[in-house]
């Protein structure tokens, strides 16, 4: 899975799965660029390896995103794999989220995610060769009460990510969309310390929130064999039950939210 990659650029790399996705990479002999906000955490996943350099990056903004990434470039080489991470996840039912904040969720997990594709994928054409990873979630297309506003975003990356990836066969750059599980990382923390599902706060409770190393063996196993979309843990079950019985998937659901 890693040959080949000499550098990659991965975001939400401070914490979580973009973390362990970054540490892999650096173990595989890749120089890795690490985006995020959380400089602490950027601080602390580079004093892990010598091949990972930190770079703060807002990917809501697209001069930022830009200009980083430009940087990466020239400091680093042509980049050979994105791994897109950075999600906000913050939980509020729909009737009482903020609208504006509701317009800023999507414009940090989408809007980044096309400011952050669009950065890479010029190069990525010109070379004929590239990976792009793209965190999407099982929330986009099994939605979930209180998480409205998350599970939008996520569902409009899916459907980019998934297009992206039938528009470019044959370039040489693949295109992958992870749809994880709820994942024990610090993302799941920012919904637990607001107005979280009454089944996640159970599923926190009762340790069956996903492992985040098994849940990135998926993904590589996914990526080693060309999926265009890959469904890690339990996800590809919630969404053939959302998908084929919504009824009883927003029954269940609701059951928890009394």
């Amino acid at each position: 899975m890693m040959e080949g990659i000499k550098v990659a650029l991965v975001t939400g790399g401070a914490s979580g799965m973009g973390r362990i996705c970054a540490l892999r990479l650096a173990a595989a002999g890749a120089r890795v660029a690490i985006l995020d906000l959380n400089e602490a955490g950027l601080a602390q996943t580079a004093a892990l390896s010598e091949l990972i350099q930190p770079f703060r990056c807002d990917i809501s903004r697209r001069d930022e995103v830009e200009r980083v990434v430009a940087a990466v470039r020239a400091q680093l080489g042509p980049i050979d794999r994105l791994v897109h991470a950075a999600a906000l996840m913050p939980s509020h039912a729909l009737r009482d989220h903020d609208a504006d904040a509701v317009i800023a969720l999507m414009q940090i997990n989408f809007a980044g995610t096309v400011y952050i594709v669009k950065a890479v994928l010029a190069d990525m054409l010109a070379q004929q060769r590239g990976q792009l990873i793209l965190f999407g979630s099982v929330a986009g297309k099994a939605m979930v009460p209180k998480m409205g506003a998350y599970c939008a975003s996520k569902a409009a990356v899916n459907v980019y990510a998934e297009t992206l990836h039938h528009e470019l066969r044959g370039t040489g750059v693949k295109v992958h969309l992870v749809c994880p599980p709820a994942v024990n990382t610090p993302l799941v923390e920012q919904t637990l310390a607001t107005d979280t599902p009454g089944s996640l706060a159970l599923a926190k409770e009762s340790g069956r929130l996903a492992d985040p190393e098994k849940i990135i063996d998926a993904i590589d196993r996914g990526v080693a064999r060309g999926r265009p979309v890959i469904y890690p843990g339990e996800a590809r079950l919630l969404a053939l039950w959302h998908a084929l019985l919504p009824g009883l998937w927003w029954k269940a659901l609701m059951h928890y939210e009394r």
